[in-house]
């Protein structure tokens, strides 16, 4: 990595509360205050408040605005009402990933725009390249601090941040004043717990993050985050989505609308689907306690033939058992199937699994 890191406009208030700061796609981000376990834990069981300024933030504007996007992204925009969102991907030519995103429609011709750390450059070039007259695109990234509040308690912490606001449902966006403030609230997630994001004036992000933790929410790093979204088979960019394999590999065809017509990567998408994956994004947990999985690790048949490699890897909190992700050969890919990971020469037996790995009791 080249340059200085990036700093949140929460980095003073992670200083105070002793978050271990790491670098993380350019940025100097929180992997942890005290315990991953124990955060896990916290989002499990209660709730938790994650760091998220990082990621980007686009808005897009205009008459053409819906029809433009729809030609970008695999989903169907063209279907979200005002104050709805969809998870949905940004593709190139050949069909790959660029990015995952999520696109939310605050009013009929304006669109919000959730873009990962790590492609807001590339994302923003690659959209504004593509412009058409009628439509108006921002970068917003720098204008916003941002939090996820994420645990079976976070709309107890919403009523005590926000009382007498409503929380959108659902996939739902709303804006809120507050004072003589705007924030937006999304309630989206990637834990596979309830609750919501909150984007904020930058300036105002310290602030803001002291109140939810004064609300009842533990302030949780990426360390956390990442074991929760692996327990919930939420792919990474950049590990599990990469611009060399589609989304219909990864397993996320339900985002992507073939019949909506036209939009970049779609005939790769369309053949694929006609002629057969080649390759399928799986799920593989380990059948007994063993040294930590991490991703790179090989995955091989019970006969020793190399299958591929985890793209994502880590122990799981909730499990007790070493959890990945890997592209597999489809005729490999099934369910039920044993194999084994590669671990610094160990041969760690594991089961290819039903998506997700954690299932609420």
């Amino acid at each position: 990595m080249s340059g200085e890191l990036k700093e949140s406009p929460l980095q003073a208030a992670h200083e105070e509360l002793g978050g271990k700061l790491v670098p993380f796609a350019g940025w100097n981000m929180p992997i942890r205050y005290g315990s991953i376990l124990e955060e896990h834990a916290a989002v499990r069981e209660s709730v938790g408040v994650f760091d998220i300024s990082h990621m980007g933030q686009f808005v897009v504007t205009g008459a053409g605005a819906e029809g433009w996007l729809d030609g970008l992204l695999t989903n169907h925009v063209g279907a979200l009402g005002d104050g709805e969102g969809h998870y949905t991907f940004l593709l190139n030519e050949g069909g790959g990933v660029i990015d995952d995103l999520i696109l939310y429609r605050q009013e009929a011709e304006r669109f919000f725009l959730v873009v990962n750390a790590a492609k807001i450059a590339e994302d923003f070039t690659w959209m504004r390249g593509r412009l058409v007259e009628g439509v108006e695109l921002e970068d917003r990234s720098e204008d916003f601090a941002a939090m996820a509040v994420q645990g079976p308690e976070a709309v107890a912490v919403f009523a005590k941040m926000l009382p007498g606001a409503e929380l959108p449902p659902r996939n739902g966006i709303a804006t809120i004043s507050h004072g003589e403030q705007e924030v937006i609230v999304c309630r989206t997630g990637y834990t596979g717990e309830d609750g919501f994001e909150f984007f904020c004036p930058a300036a105002e992000g310290a602030e803001w993050l002291r109140t939810v933790l004064k609300s009842g929410a533990r302030a949780c790093g990426l360390g956390a985050r990442d074991t929760l979204r692996l327990e919930m088979c939420y792919p990474l960019n950049g590990s599990d989505l990469s611009p060399e394999r589609s989304p219909l590999q990864a397993g996320m065809g339900f985002f992507v609308k073939l019949e909506k017509g036209e939009f970049v990567g779609r005939d790769v998408l369309a053949r694929q689907k006609e002629e057969g994956l080649g390759e399928r994004l799986v799920a593989i947990q380990c059948l007994e306690k063993g040294p930590p999985i991490r991703g790179g690790a090989e995955v091989v048949s019970e006969s020793g033939e190399s299958l591929g490699n985890l793209t994502s890897g880590t122990l799981s909190p909730s499990l007790g058992l070493g959890i990945g992700l890997a592209y597999l050969p489809v005729e490999a890919a099934q369910i039920g199937k044993e194999v084994a990971i590669d671990v610094r020469g160990r041969k760690v037996p594991a089961q290819i699994v039903k998506k997700p790995f954690y299932k609420k009791a």
